[in-house]
């Protein structure tokens, strides 16, 4: 079921309150500066929850598919004679036009690379696409972390970067395009990624979704390049594991909506 957005809430309880009363009795200026005030409320509020929002993906462990050393995904040798055949082209890099797209390869191409990395494969043209998106976007927020090929964390301090900097908005877009990247990677192969997962991270990459869900619904009023985001992500709503069983079955059963997110967010 979707769930009803706090944003869409607080609107109608402003356009109640615009039309309601004596509206004889208001002057245009009045119902002007009254809006006004409403709008700076609600936008108020939704920066506290969009600060609530990141700060708990902040404390959430990072999860096995993109952790390296104790905790991560284990690749044997055996694993390693048969290569992943579903990463991204690093080619795409060259094919980006707008920032949108950029910041979303970006973050997907920082995901890929830690499970080339972990089958052994070459990566130093992931390096140099992920470079190049880097360079292209120009964003000082990502001084805010050591390395941009670590973008897929997501880490606290660049939410905070990037809002002081005024592109808060592309973090959750990137947020949600690293969470389906990865999505996408362990339905590939579900016996061999889920082996890295307990219940506790099974349950956690389901509770990022809905935490991603949550913050880019309140924004999609604000920002139209949000709109598909939030668009892609609706049908992954069926997503809402507590256990590593049922984050089994249930990427089994999404794994066309999977796939068909991914597509969307990377124009695949």
């Amino acid at each position: 079921m979707k769930k009803l957005s706090f944003f869409a809430a607080l609107l109608a309880a402003v356009a109640f309150t615009a039309c309601g009363g004596n509206k004889n009795a208001q002057t245009a200026e009045q119902d002007e500066a009254q809006k006004s005030f409403e709008q700076t409320q609600i936008e108020e509020r939704i920066k506290i929850e969009l600060d609530s929002l990141a700060a708990e993906l902040g404390k959430m462990k990072q999860l096995p598919i993109v952790k390296t050393g104790d905790g991560g995904i284990k690749i044997t040798d055996e694993d390693k004679k048969v290569k992943p055949d579903y990463l991204l082209n690093v080619a795409v890099a060259d094919s980006t036009e707008t920032l949108v797209e950029k910041y979303r390869l970006l973050s997907a191409l920082s995901v890929d690379k830690k499970l080339a990395e972990a089958y052994d494969m070459p990566v130093e043209e992931y390096s140099k696409a992920i470079s190049k998106l880097a360079a292209e976007i120009d964003d000082p927020s990502f001084k805010a972390i050591e390395d941009t090929n670590t973008l897929h964390e997501t880490a606290q301090g660049l939410y905070d970067a990037m809002n002081e900097n005024g592109r808060i908005n592309f973090f959750w877009q990137m947020a949600a395009t690293s969470l389906v990247e990865q999505l996408y990677i362990i339905s590939q192969n579900t016996d061999r990624f889920l082996v890295a997962f307990d219940d506790e991270s099974a349950s956690l990459i389901t509770f990022r979704l809905i935490l991603l869900q949550d913050a880019i619904e309140r924004l999609t009023e604000y920002d139209e390049n949000l709109v598909p985001v939030a668009d892609a992500l609706q049908p992954l709503y069926v997503l809402n594991a507590t256990s590593v069983d049922e984050l089994k079955a249930q990427l089994a059963t999404a794994k066309e909506q999977i796939d068909a997110a991914r597509a969307a967010l990377l124009k695949q």
